[in-house]
């Protein structure tokens, strides 16, 4: 048998789509720190305690018993019938849960699903940002044309209506909202959203909604209370609501997130994941029962701590001398690294290089984050502590 020596291109063999989307920009540097000795990661937003204890109990029972089949596609009734029952109890949101809440391969899936249901190739997504890496590829991935809606810490990194509307065209169809934010830990209020569904009703928009931050508030925001987009009049038609177990309740690794939507838009949802994933993990599901059962204490344990981290690393940073946005929601600050004269980017991989502290560039997230890097504190307050000592070190070698 001969073996052919013929060199193939096989790079252009991919996607275009695939070829045009860039690797993610948080996971650069973590791969980078993963391979030096005494870093602090500041990078990952991913929480540093383990799930709560009776999810982790309900896994195990589900594997021991054998509970390890597939589900019905849409996940678990039981879970699905918590899951509206949650929203309709917090937010004064009513979900059918027959028809209108889906249970996913973490809030990834579904943030993959809703663009594949609602996207026609050249329909425009509107983006604010800075914002999550993966809504943009999403939305490309799905044949989506992306338009960024710049934001800037002048308004608390809001977006409003008044931001949105230049951008918007003939072929605009999905405003995608992620609040509370990452990177920037900004939260929306009623009033601005309530200004944004008048522009979305009439555009005739619809809307994508990324809420898996909502029970991590802090100080006013917290006051006032998580506005849960779909709860704003007329936009619960409009919305999908995206979300998960993976940072409220600690179960990044547990992969699973929900969805929910008026029943045509759920169906069209449904079906795309039918032939994705068939369901999520059964243990995970049982586990999130078990979470939403008795796990609220747990996250309001999380929550307290993530709050005085916020106040710890907020405070460290400013007398540093770095400028840096009170976030309200999320775990993430976002210092003004100006001062320096680096660029994000350069600010990050010298800070790494020097002191061995791990963040993201903000040039990440999108162009209004440059100029800044993503700290996350969700890590233990004295890694917290020792970091902010070898920034301030740093700093008084860069700061102009």
């Amino acid at each position: 048998m001969s073996v052919s020596t013929t060199s193939v291109d096989l790079k252009s063999r991919l996607s275009e789509h695939v070829r045009e989307t860039p690797p993610s920009g948080i996971r650069r540097f973590f791969d980078i720190a993963a391979n030096m000795d005494d870093v602090i990661s500041l990078g990952i937003g991913e929480p540093d305690f383990v799930s709560p204890p009776s999810a982790i109990q309900a896994g195990i029972d589900a594997l021991e018993g054998g509970r390890t089949s597939y589900t019905s596609n849409a996940g678990m009734e039981e879970l699905r019938q918590l899951i509206a029952k949650e929203y309709d109890e917090r937010y004064g949101v009513s979900y059918d849960p027959d028809t209108e809440v889906l249970v996913t391969v973490g809030c990834s899936e579904a943030m993959q699903l809703a663009m594949q249901a609602l996207l026609n190739p050249g329909d425009e997504v509107l983006i604010p940002e800075p914002c999550f890496v993966s809504y943009g590829p999403n939305a490309h991935f799905a044949g989506g044309e992306v338009t960024y809606v710049p934001t800037s810490v002048d308004n608390n990194f809001q977006v409003t209506a008044a931001d949105i509307e230049p951008h918007l065209t003939d072929r605009s169809k999905v405003l995608f909202l992620g609040y509370p934010n990452n990177p920037t830990g900004a939260v929306l209020r009623r009033e601005t959203l309530e200004e944004i569904a008048q522009l979305v009703i009439d555009y005739d928009l619809m809307v994508v909604s990324d809420e898996i931050y909502d029970r991590l508030i802090y100080g006013t925001a917290r006051e006032r209370g998580h506005v849960c987009v779909p709860s704003i009049d007329r936009l619960r038609e409009r919305t999908v609501l995206l979300s998960g177990f993976s940072k409220n309740y600690a179960m990044t690794g547990w992969r699973l997130g929900f969805a929910c939507a008026p029943a045509p838009i759920l169906q069209g949802m449904h079906k795309v994941h039918q032939y994705m994933v068939m369901s999520a993990p059964s243990m995970a599901q049982e586990a999130a029962i078990a979470a939403l059962r008795d796990g609220q204490e747990d996250v309001e344990r999380m929550r307290q701590s993530y709050d005085e981290r916020r106040r710890v690393i907020v405070e460290g940073l400013r007398e540093a001398g770095l400028p840096t946005f009170e976030p309200e929601g999320a775990f993430y600050a976002f210092p003004d690294i100006t001062s320096t004269g680096l660029s994000s980017e350069e600010f990050v991989r010298k800070l790494l290089e020097e002191e061995q502290v791990a963040c993201v560039p903000g040039g990440a997230f999108g162009p209004s984050g440059e100029g800044y890097v993503r700290c996350s504190y969700a890590t233990g307050l004295d890694d917290i502590k020792e970091a902010l000592v070898r920034i301030q070190r740093f700093l008084s070698k860069y700061q102009q």
